[in-house]
């Protein structure tokens, strides 16, 4: 493993940089203290830094040499609304906020490869540190961009790493083409007709057609998309009802769709309400439908991919790197930066998954011992990119 002997003795400092964002956790478009943080330390490296771009987001800027060539890096900030079951002393210190996905890690990689490229600017070119707020669900990308990232900041590629628990320590992952899938959520309303428990003819039970949907959506993946296209539904949340004995009037069904390609994600859109519509019909009741394009797929160029890929062989050995890991159906906002700019989207092994340890679980903590890698990846993918051009 070659790692940058400069950020390997600081190690200790970058875990409490890490271990202060854990304990102040802050939800979507709202990481203001983190953001002041991010800032703080980028000034402190004597980093220009730009301020506001998607509320809270932060971008800073190492221009060496005379090159007009340029690279983003970014790193999420914002937590989850989850409530924190550890029990150690960094734990999260705001009730229901929890850095259950690691992005108090990525934004400490970033800030430890930003302060040692900025006291060693041996390469040619334009560095963008961009800090994104609002990743989970509220694509903060998007919003950065909306506020103009790429017409301010203008780069020839961006890349992004996040940790991934099972994966171990040492190891990163990557591919060409779709790495993490498209994300839509959705929301069914079931209005039926409530009444007595007891006297179930003289009422349009919703709870009973929520659950056939249910079923029904199910056989959407199963039997109408084809076999060797990846592709999820899963509904997530089912409300109705207060009382033991009363049939409530509506029925309210939330979930989230997960997909590839375009023409599967059209088409189980349409089918989802067609089954809802024609099951409601069938059982007098009426259907709300409102479904949501969050995420586009996260979607790796194969020239940025073939970088990513050799960049982490000369830091961790060929051997610790797979090119070609298969692709997850979780998601990312960085689709949209991936929309917009060629780039890599790549995983770093955060060590085994065991004891809760998993992504969005309450006892998950981003491992400390990997801050070094993710950073010298960083440099070292600097140095390749923008390396002083004869």
């Amino acid at each position: 493993m070659k790692l940058v002997d400069a950020i390997k003795t600081k190690s200790v400092q970058h875990a409490k940089w890490r271990r202060e964002i854990h304990a102040h956790p802050e939800l979507a478009y709202e990481e203001h203290r983190t953001s002041d943080f991010v800032a703080e330390k980028l000034e402190s490296f004597g980093i220009p830094i730009v301020r506001g771009l998607g509320k809270t987001g932060v971008v800073g800027t190492i221009k060496s040499g005379t090159s007009d060539r340029s690279v983003g890096l970014r790193a999420d900030m914002d937590a989850l609304p989850l409530r924190e079951m550890n029990e150690f002393e960094h734990r999260s210190q705001h009730e229901g906020v929890m850095h259950a996905c690691g992005h108090d890690g990525h934004t400490t990689m970033l800030l430890a490869a930003a302060e040692y490229l900025a006291q060693n600017q041996d390469f040619d070119g334009i560095v963008h540190f961009i800090f994104q707020p609002a990743e989970e669900g509220e694509a903060g990308a998007k919003a950065m961009m909306d506020d103009g990232l790429f017409d301010d900041f203008p780069m020839d590629a961006v890349y992004a790493l996040h940790n991934w628990p099972g994966l171990e320590v040492g190891k990163m992952a990557m591919r060409a083409g779709p790495a993490m899938a498209a994300m839509d959520i959705f929301e069914a309303k079931i209005i039926g007709s409530g009444g007595h428990a007891a006297l179930p003819h003289l009422a349009v039970d919703p709870i009973v057609v929520g659950s056939e949907l249910v079923q029904a959506w199910q056989k959407i993946v199963s039997r109408e998309v084809k076999p060797i296209d990846p592709a999820v539904v899963t509904v997530t949340q089912f409300h109705a009802g207060d009382a033991f004995n009363v049939i409530p009037e509506e029925v309210v069904l939330r979930g989230t769709v997960r997909c590839f390609g375009s023409d599967v994600r059209a088409m189980i859109k349409t089918r989802m309400e067609e089954i809802g519509n024609g099951l409601c019909e069938a059982n007098n009741c009426k259907l709300e439908w409102w479904y949501d394009h969050r995420f586009p797929p996260t979607v790796n160029s194969e020239n940025e991919m073939f970088i990513s890929a050799g960049v982490a062989r000369a830091v961790l050995g060929d051997e610790n790197v797979n090119s070609n890991v298969e692709p997850v159906t979780g998601s990312e906002d960085f689709g949209y930066m991936l929309e917009a700019k060629p780039g890599c989207y790549a995983f770093i092994g955060n060590g085994p998954g065991d004891g809760g340890c998993l992504l969005h679980s309450p006892r998950f903590d981003f491992n400390d011992e990997i801050i070094a890698i993710g950073a010298s990846y960083w440099v070292e993918l600097v140095s390749n990119v923008l390396d002083f051009q004869p």
